[in-house]
């Protein structure tokens, strides 16, 4: 009898202090960590399952917490057998061998407790640098007509200096045909956690100036334009030869329109999805750089954010073609090379970002900062803040910095793209971000060289 006492007073000694000795979690513990892994760029490492295991292992042991896993690059081809698109099974000359690409990461990301979002570029059908995708083959009439300095309305396809060759966002055949590709992810993959779509905007300020868009402005306004497209806004060279575009009469009301347009896409898309699968997540990347992306027609801001208040690009309307409250699952492109907003005031350095016609400055241009703002342009609506690696091949403990700060001042941290991480051996740098993000008082006292 005493040797069972002593037995059971051993055993309840030995589970409280498993107990005690287990690590609470931390707020920072429990944030969403997404790793995004890029279609094209990964195609030939990720053609194996056995390397789509370690890496999947290897992101679970660090902390993150979901994949992105890339299935419609910027060719318009998938990365799975469709009836709507045509699939890439080959990238600069590598052959992949015929394996469910996405299924075999639901299936051993859920067996890791890691979850799985499907990314579909979307307003984009072509590779410029190549002449490969949608638009080089059967569907040219799609490519996007772009309102250059220099030569006038061209198409997209003629730049090739834009690698992705972008779409009219109201052209609707192309709407009808990724609606397909929507549902049909969708229906293929009921495991499927979630969709982060991407490109989801226009091409920048000079996109689109089809007769197509025209018409269907026209019939926004109320009005024909008179003098199409330097009604809208006429491109002007300053005394540096710098091009510059003016504002037409007409500009905040096309500014306010092609935003409508993006918004009703995304409600008609969230809609779709979730028709098939109530259940799923349907997200979103953006930039973060909120004050120039007007110029790309997308408000990701809450319909509680009037941005007429602190914008003279916005109208009283535009606030009613904000789409944060569409959102499940936000992540924002913190893609700067300052941390904190004492950093930046040290540098003061002009920031041009990938959709941007020109620089700007301000603390909104550093990854403190840009999350401060965002928070409140969201309305309490949480997001991710994101980081591209690549940024800091050349000053690596940035990289740890920086991913710190968006796990420590947003709702989670998005990571843009592991091939980057594998290509420089940033495994240590990403590792050494985690832990950083744990210390409070990481960011605190600190002295700028």
């Amino acid at each position: 009898m005493k040797n069972t006492i002593i037995y059971y007073l051993l055993l309840a000694f030995g589970l409280f202090t498993g107990c005690s000795q287990q690590k609470e979690k931390s707020a920072i513990d429990l944030k969403k960590k997404l790793m995004w892994f890029d279609a094209e760029a990964n195609f030939e490492r990720f053609s194996y399952p056995d390397s789509i295991d370690f890496y999947l292992e290897k992101i679970k042991n660090i902390g993150f917490t979901d994949a992105v896993v890339d299935m419609r690059p910027i060719t318009g081809e998938v990365l799975y057998k469709s009836e709507f698109a045509p699939q890439m099974t080959e990238w600069e000359g590598f052959e992949r061998p015929d394996f469910d690409y996405l299924e075999h990461f639901i299936t051993k990301a859920h067996e890791l407790g890691l979850k799985v979002h499907a990314s579909l570029n979307t307003f984009v059908g072509g590779h410029n640098y190549f002449d490969r995708g949608q638009i080089y083959t059967t569907n040219p009439e799609w490519a996007s007509m772009l309102y250059t300095p220099d030569q006038g309305i061209v198409s997209v396809m003629t730049l090739k200096k834009k690698y992705s060759a972008m779409i009219n966002p109201i052209n609707p055949d192309f709407q009808a045909h990724m609606l397909n590709v929507l549902k049909e992810v969708t229906s293929k993959y009921p495991e499927l956690d979630g969709f982060m779509l991407d490109r989801v905007r226009y091409d920048g300020i000079m996109g689109d100036f089809s007769d197509l868009s025209k018409t269907k402005f026209e019939e926004y306004l109320g009005e024909k334009i008179e003098k199409f497209p330097t009604d809208i806004y006429e491109w002007k060279t300053d005394a540096g030869g710098k091009n510059n575009y003016v504002r037409g009469k007409h500009f905040l009301k096309w500014i306010e329109w092609r935003t409508k347009n993006i918004y009703d896409f995304m409600a008609l898309a969230r809609q779709t999805v979730k028709e098939i699968n109530p259940n799923i997540s349907f997200g979103t990347y953006t930039g973060a750089w909120y004050p120039s992306y007007f110029e790309v027609g997308v408000n990701w801001a809450s319909k509680q954010y009037d941005p007429s208040k602190d914008f003279d690009w916005a109208t009283p309307e535009y606030k009613n073609f904000g789409y944060a409250e569409l959102i499940d699952m936000y992540a924002t492109g913190n893609y700067y090379t300052n941390i904190t907003m004492n950093e930046y005031r040290k540098n003061n350095n002009i920031v041009m970002n990938e959709t941007d016609s020109k620089g700007a400055r301000g603390t909104w241009y550093c990854v403190e900062g840009s999350c401060e703002k965002i928070k409140g342009i969201m309305n309490g609506h949480p997001f991710l803040g994101g980081v591209l690696v690549d940024q800091f091949y050349e000053n690596r403990p940035q990289l740890s910095r920086s991913i710190a700060m968006n796990l420590q001042v947003s709702d989670g941290l998005m990571v843009f793209d592991i091939v980057h991480i594998i290509r420089k051996d940033l495994w240590k740098e990403v590792e050494d971000g985690f832990r950083m993000a744990q210390d409070e008082n990481a960011f605190n006292n600190e002295n700028i060289e």
